[in-house]
């Protein structure tokens, strides 16, 4: 099965036409730009600062179909870029925006790229380490004031090149985009993905949501990512939604309740998080009583939503990894139905979604228009869709290791199918490891059972060769800070203990846990211990705790190695 084959698709660029021609004069997208000042952008103004963009790349001269390189926290000039190299008939490479140099050089040179955008970064100090000097480069209006002084700035383009009048116009076959996966073990992959999975996406989705021009979202998930990439700017062009742009971590609180998003994805972390600050605030023992109330009921739920900035979300998504049944049981309670979806980056995302009233909680729904599924005989799920990609840029072994002849991908996940049709994701197939007594354990679903616990960032179940497992956990920051006082942390470590052996009844008896270990160093993409996408990486975890984890083991219980 092949995306290319409907030609009926509107391409992204034939997609943005329409816009301009449907929408012109209305504001497509607001940006901050320092200082609490927005500007909004009309559709006509993106679509003509793209094609002054698209001028510019033409002159240059490379040869159609070049790769041209972006790296920038999410900003209205990252999906501006993205058309224009588009425009201009190359293809678009995205760089995560917390690369280290080594990472950048990696893709830069596996990609081929023959120019950098540079945007919004808050590591690019470390980053230009990664990119040659001779490689042309671009500079948002929001990028580092360094990169500004030395490179051809965005302004430069808009104010010495007219709009391109004559447009490339790509077929569905053609390559649209390269886009490197965050890589939880190894070498990141280039998934190639053609004009044809791109508009699948972009026209498929909209009618598993209903969306319409009226509704708004904010982009705050990084855009070389696949998710936001179909969430967000896909649904931008075929749907012309309404984009407001987080301008930081720090902001990200007042950036959603101004935009007061009617659709919002996360990733499982964001939801705990909102459900562990929430329950600071009201516990949700309290706020189970007071929903109780009729008279409290609308008013404690409206008040809840509005915190977070949700009292007018209609659609609530959840992807990456499973969330916590705890969670979603939570936001139900306060009338916000949490819909679960799967998808991979070799899909283009477009494989499984949960619909409104179909929810069957720790599954992430049914396969999608154009989408089939089955298990392999080793438990794997193969998912064959109308998004699959073309395959792994430069490497054809990679390839047809992960996507048979007749269009199967291998997906990497372990699962079961219901009696529905439901898709239940139980692990990965590289992740689940052996004990000492040759039982098999899948980390993630253990997992799932613990982060949602107030003050826990992540955890990571490990055991191998291990008479049983035990599970790592890291906590915030804020917490850490809040459990150096010793009677905190004995009230802490007393819950721990609780928690451990309330999980541990919920398991069969070879995945019960030895030990809760609550460990000294914060996990992040600095330290190349979690993906940019905030996935655990299991190899570089086990590199820096491998030779403790039978001592801590020995210890049973909770073990503060803090």
């Amino acid at each position: 099965m092949n995306a290319t084959a409907d030609k009926q698709m509107k391409s992204p660029l034939e997609a943005l036409g329409e816009r301009v021609a449907r929408q012109g004069s209305e504001v497509a997208m607001v940006q901050p730009v320092g200082g609490g000042t927005l500007r909004e952008y009309t559709w006509k103004e993106l679509d003509e600062e793209a094609r002054r963009v698209a001028a510019y790349l033409k002159s240059l001269d490379f040869p159609a179909g070049s790769n041209i390189a972006l790296m920038s926290k999410n900003c209205a000039e990252w999906m501006i870029a993205d058309w224009a190299i588009w425009m201009a008939g190359h293809i678009s490479v995205p760089l995560y925006p917390t690369l280290t140099a080594d990472s950048v050089r990696q893709i830069l040179e596996h990609s081929e790229s023959r120019l950098l955008f540079v945007g919004k970064l808050d590591v690019w100090e470390e980053a230009q380490a990664g990119v040659r000097e001779d490689l042309p480069k671009v500079a948002f209006s929001l990028a580092p004031d360094e990169a500004r002084r030395a490179f051809t700035t965005w302004e430069d383009i808009l104010g010495k090149h007219a709009p391109l009048a004559e447009l490339a116009r790509p077929t569905a076959h053609d390559l649209a985009t390269i886009i490197y996966t965050s890589g939880t073990t190894g070498t990141p992959k280039g998934v190639m993905h053609s004009f044809g999975s791109l508009a699948v996406m972009g026209e498929k989705m909209p009618d598993v949501y209903s969306l319409s021009s009226k509704d708004r979202v904010i982009s705050y998930l990084p855009l070389s990512h696949v998710a936001e990439r179909a969430a967000v700017e896909l649904a931008t062009l075929y749907v012309g939604l309404r984009v407001f742009f987080a301008e930081s971590l720090d902001t990200f609180a007042e950036d959603i309740k101004r935009a007061r998003p009617t659709v919002f994805f996360a990733v499982p972390r964001i939801w705990t998080k909102f459900y562990q600050k929430a329950s600071e605030a009201v516990p949700p023992a309290k706020l189970k009583k007071l929903l109780k109330v009729p008279l409290l009921n609308r008013v404690i739920k409206k008040k809840v939503l509005s915190a977070m900035g949700l009292q007018e979300c209609r659609y609530a998504l959840s992807g990456a990894s499973a969330l916590s049944p705890e969670v979603i049981v939570w936001f139900r309670a306060l009338g916000l139905e949490i819909l679960e979806v799967y998808g991979m980056t070799e899909n283009m995302a477009w494989s499984h979604t949960t619909r409104e009233g179909d929810q069957r909680i720790g599954w992430v729904g049914k396969p999608n228009d154009g989408v089939e599924q089955r298990i392999a005989e080793n438990g794997e799920i193969l998912v064959r869709s109308v998004a699959n990609m073309q395959g792994y840029f430069k490497d054809e072994a990679k390839t047809r290791e992960d996507l048979t002849e007749d269009g199967w991908l291998h997906t990497g996940d372990v699962g079961e199918i219901d009696s529905e049709g439901r898709l239940r994701i139980t692990g990965r197939v590289k992740e689940i490891f052996k004990t000492a007594k040759g039982k098999y354990v899948a980390p993630a679903p253990i997992e799932n059972r613990l982060v949602s616990y107030p003050g826990l960032d992540q955890a990571c179940v490990m055991g191998v060769d291990l008479p049983q497992p035990l599970a790592l956990l890291c906590l915030s920051p804020e917490e850490a800070e809040r459990l150096a006082d010793e009677g905190a942390r004995q009230a802490y470590i007393e819950g721990l203990s609780e928690l451990l052996a309330r999980v541990n009844g919920e398991l069969d008896a070879h995945e019960r846990l030895d030990a809760l270990v609550v460990v000294a160093e914060t996990w992040g993409v600095e330290n190349n211990l979690l993906t940019p996408t905030l996935k655990l990486k299991r190899n570089e975890l086990e590199k820096v705790y491998g030779d403790r984890l039978a001592g801590w083991a020995a210890k049973r219980g909770v073990v503060w190695a803090r």
